[in-house]
């Protein structure tokens, strides 16, 4: 007989194995110590969940990689303007101006249009907008700038070569950034407005003509039946349905609307704008993911922005900031422009117009409110805060009699009735000696006195809250001459910005239609 291993005898030996090994002690029913396998249907469900998760991340994951890819990023600024110490700003909840460019580039898909040498370097802006979204979501302005405006772009460094190019004066805007990139259009439109650009996005032709397809289509809008040659736009009279080719044209002509310059152009553009956020609006696409990311996807491979905003959830973050704007709140205006003295064929800004604007921008105000203003303290610069509160009612009474102070209005603001409105405060505050006459324009408004005077001048610069600073002796002025410039052309107070009337070209919630011009009506 084989010997038995003597490890497995003794008293209990086989249910302490058993136990000892997981296993069931003899004579014990199997179903009292095993544990219950989970239910047919939870495992199901579990199944289900597990792959259905699995297929999320997968398809976030491609999306979020091949989005990604798209992307085409650039310096946003081509010098050394903007504060390194001044807060990022936060996408999400922050008032955000983004200047929207389109670039006439004629490389890779878009050398139908032309030749490279009809855009050297970077290209030129074929379009400018500067859009502006509130904090609160709830208004959104878009200001167009025509490419013809003579402006003045500061010096600019190409960061891929560390090549600088000197400040120039009285250039086309277009060209600021065909020699050092993009960085140079936005720190030209900074130091044009005095406004602090967060982001940028430039797209080429085919963007636009990819985009219209992505939305089925845009509704535009003509007076007459058109064909513009040099575009290719050719559409009947009234209203019709364009996208790709078509939709790139009614963008690009610039002789078919208008007066054939580029103002009837930007109003175009601005039509087209319009239509394209009402349908966006109707069909509900900024609310709608999956649509957004199929948009996003034909965008994004003809699309270049700057480093903050080179990441899906940030392009999408703005998406989903307009997906409840009320469409009366987005304002389509013009920079304010005339023929330029020096070349009629390109156009310069029109003061006091001009600066308005760019005040009433840059104090937030809502460009659909007519008249709207804000308080001094909020637009001026903290280096030129005004030195006293507007005074609605005369300071304390002074040492001397008010009424028979010699007070004189300079009108410099460049608009001819200004001088009765600074004098109308100056009377209702006991100045009834004053005089207006107009002068010269000039950019400062500046208060001169002469010898014995200071104490009038320092009162009538309380009246308008002028600072301290603009308010000077002058030994050949007799009394006081408030020289007003146009950065005064408007209110009852210095530095208050207001704005300014019929500025608004048209809302989103405008169908408006193109005129078209006699010389390019078709039959």
């Amino acid at each position: 007989m084989r010997r038995r291993d003597a490890r497995l005898e003794g008293p209990g030996t086989a249910a302490h194995g058993a136990a000892r090994h997981g296993g069931e002690a003899e004579g014990t029913p199997r179903h009292m110590n095993a544990p219950k396998g989970l239910p047919l249907w939870l495992k199901i469900v579990t199944g289900v969940v597990s792959v259905a998760l699995v297929a999320g991340v997968a398809f976030a994951a491609f999306w979020f990689l091949r989005l990604q890819n798209n992307i085409t990023k650039a310096p946003l600024s081509a010098g050394e303007t903007r504060d390194t110490g001044e807060a990022v700003v936060n996408d999400k909840s922050d008032r955000l101006q983004i200047l929207i460019l389109g670039s006439d580039t004629r490389d890779g898909k878009n050398s139908q249009y032309g030749s490279a040498e009809d855009s050297t370097g970077y290209g030129h802006s074929d379009v400018m907008m500067l859009l502006d979204i509130s904090a609160d979501n709830k208004r959104v302005s878009v200001m167009s700038f025509p490419r013809d405006l003579l402006v003045d772009v500061p010096q600019c460094t190409d960061h891929t070569n560390n090549q600088t190019f000197p400040a120039r004066s009285g250039v086309m805007i277009n060209e600021a950034m065909a020699e050092a990139g993009i960085g140079c259009a936005v720190d030209t439109v900074n130091h044009l407005t005095g406004l602090e650009v967060d982001h940028f996005m430039m797209a080429d032709f085919n963007a636009v003509k990819e985009l219209s397809k992505a939305v089925g289509g845009v509704d535009v809008c003509v007076s007459d039946p058109v064909f513009d040659p040099d575009s290719g736009l050719r559409l009947a009279k009234g209203n019709s349905q364009v996208e790709g080719e078509q939709a790139l044209a009614f963008l690009r002509t610039r002789h078919a609307f208008g007066d054939g310059g580029d103002l009837g152009r930007i109003k175009g553009q601005q039509a087209f704008l319009s239509s394209l956020t009402r349908k966006l609006k109707a069909d509900g696409t900024l609310g709608n993911p999956q649509r957004l990311l199929q948009i996003a996807d034909v965008v994004t491979q003809n699309l270049t922005v700057d480093e903050g905003l080179a990441s899906v959830p940030s392009l999408l973050t703005i998406g989903g900031r307009l997906k409840d704007i009320d469409v009366s709140k987005v304002a389509f205006v013009a920079v304010p422009t005339q023929a330029a003295a020096l070349d009629p064929n390109r156009l310069e800004l029109v003061e006091p117009q001009a600066s308005q604007l760019f005040a009433a921008l840059r104090a937030d105000l809502d460009l659909t409110n007519p008249g709207a203003t804000s308080s001094p303290a909020a637009t001026a610069p903290a280096s030129e805060t005004p030195s006293a509160p507007p005074a609605t009612v005369a300071p304390a009474v002074p040492a001397y009699n008010k009424a028979i102070q010699p007070v004189a209005v300079a009108n410099g603001t460049g608009i001819a009735t200004r001088a009765q409105e600074i004098m109308a405060v100056l009377t209702s505050n006991g100045f009834n000696q004053s005089v207006s006459y107009l002068a010269n324009p000039v950019e400062q408004t500046v208060i001169y006195y002469g010898a014995g005077f200071a104490d009038v001048a320092t009162d009538v610069a309380t009246v308008f809250g002028i600072p301290a600073a603009q308010v000077q002796e002058a030994p050949g002025v007799s009394g006081v001459q408030l020289y007003a410039g146009t950065d005064f052309g408007s209110g009852t107070a210095y530095g208050e910005a207001s704005v300014p009337s019929d500025v608004v070209n048209q809302t989103a919630s405008d169908a408006v239609c193109q005129q078209v011009n006699p010389l390019y009506i078709t039959q």
